[in-house]
């Protein structure tokens, strides 16, 4: 049966929403009638929205809605709440209209008898194969309100691992931008029209100055063919980035760069062991846990050498030897989990080697961070001296010829 989602009137006055069963919405309306509510707006139900909508389906759940849906689900469900209940009081409590009706569209499943995560698999855009897989398992273990918990806190740090990332990324290329246009600004507006006072003498300019008037009259007539190829540089490298085999190896090499290489491993290894956690405790089997954790890593060449590792596995290898064979994640992590494989607590091992790791990416970022701003800044500044002492050497040595 459909499940219309209601904004109606008490006997006092006061509006309420909610979500009523029914075949038509003309029958909602009379069931709610028969509440003793009044109905202001009854909406039509999934497959009709969708019809008016010319069959566009509802609305992508974004990163941050999805991990506060997850987490209220989990804290209603730990709580006894029914799944249906629970979809529905998630629904109602948000403000955004599409997260609403694809969670109203996933409890219209649940109530005809669906299982959680194949009604989860009508969306495959807002709820991914990792996602629907720890739902999977915490319906099959029977534990889903703590699945959901453990599946919440992996969202979250993963989704802040990930910011913190492109925030070490973005902030330092944000500062050489604006310093680069101020020193091009500086080259193409303003050394020009203070070379041309010295056209006038035909003294020898100091090596500095014609260096640097060399560059500004490079960037006058070629600067705009420069900006273009560059550019089309770009999009090329970003193309060819969609190439299995050029990506594998440009992630290679980005590996072996020194600090920026740990700092990548230490990042994938981080959301590795945090995802494999999280579907182990959820009681998924240990080698499906392993290949949904390694869909989590973005390094294309870590990936690859993780295939090889979880072939191992399969073949009766410990989790342990085959990560130290795959020689890509952090040595520590490897320790860690042989130490779990051990005492029979890999989960939890995961869970302090993932915490580990995230402090000490945290850590690198922030000293990488305090340490760049300062060299891009005194980069800057020496590219600006120049100039300057390029535009006040001429300047000083025609006045000691006027005065003499």
């Amino acid at each position: 049966m459909p499940a219309f989602e209601y904004e109606a009137l008490d006997v006092a006055g006061r509006s309420k929403r909610g979500v009523v069963s029914a075949d038509t919405a003309r029958q909602a309306r009379l069931e709610l009638r028969r509440l003793s509510l009044t109905p202001v707006r009854v909406s039509a139900p999934r497959e009709e929205r969708r019809g008016r909508l010319g069959g566009r389906a509802a609305p992508r759940v974004g990163a941050g809605d999805l991990v506060a849906v997850t987490r209220q689900l989990a804290v209603l469900l730990s709580a006894a709440t029914p799944l249906e209940e629970a979809l529905n009081a998630v629904a109602l409590q948000t403000d955004k209209s599409g997260v609403r009706s694809r969670m109203l569209a996933v409890r219209e499943r649940v109530t005809e008898g669906w299982r959680f995560a194949d009604a989860l698999g009508e969306d495959p855009k807002s709820f991914s194969p990792l996602y629907r897989a720890v739902i999977a398992a915490g319906e099959a273990s029977g534990d889903l309100g703590g699945v959901l918990d453990r599946l919440a806190t992996m969202l979250e740090k993963n989704r802040s691992m990930r910011n913190k990332a492109l925030a070490a990324l973005i902030y330092p290329a944000v500062l050489a931008f604006v310093a680069g246009g101020v020193v091009i600004a500086l080259m193409t507006g303003v050394v020009p029209k203070i070379v041309e006072q010295f056209d006038t003498f035909n003294a020898q300019l100091p090596l500095i100055t014609r260096i640097v008037v060399g560059v500004s009259s490079f960037l006058g007539s070629y600067g705009l063919i420069l900006a273009a190829g560059i550019i089309i540089a770009g999009v090329a490298f970003w193309r060819a980035m969609r190439v299995p085999a050029f990506k594998r190896q440009v992630d290679a090499r980005m590996l072996a760069i020194p600090i920026l290489g740990n700092l990548l491993r230490g990042l994938d290894g981080a959301r590795f062991a945090r995802t494999l956690s999280t579907l182990v405790a959820g009681g998924a089997p240990f080698l499906d846990s392993l290949k949904g954790a390694q869909r989590t890593v973005s390094n294309d060449y870590i990936r690859e050498r993780l295939d090889g590792a979880i072939t191992m596995v399969g073949e009766g290898a410990s989790l342990a030897g085959a990560l130290r064979r795959a020689n890509v994640l952090p040595s520590m992590m490897t320790h860690m989990v042989a130490a779990g494989e051990r005492a029979g607590e890999v989960p939890a091992m995961l869970d302090k080697a993932a915490l580990q790791l995230e402090e000490e990416f945290d850590t690198a970022s922030t000293v990488a961070l305090r340490l760049l701003e300062p060299a891009i800044i005194v980069m800057m500044g020496g590219v600006v001296m120049a100039i300057v002492a390029a535009i006040m050497l001429p300047i000083l040595r025609l006045n000691s010829l006027v005065s003499g």
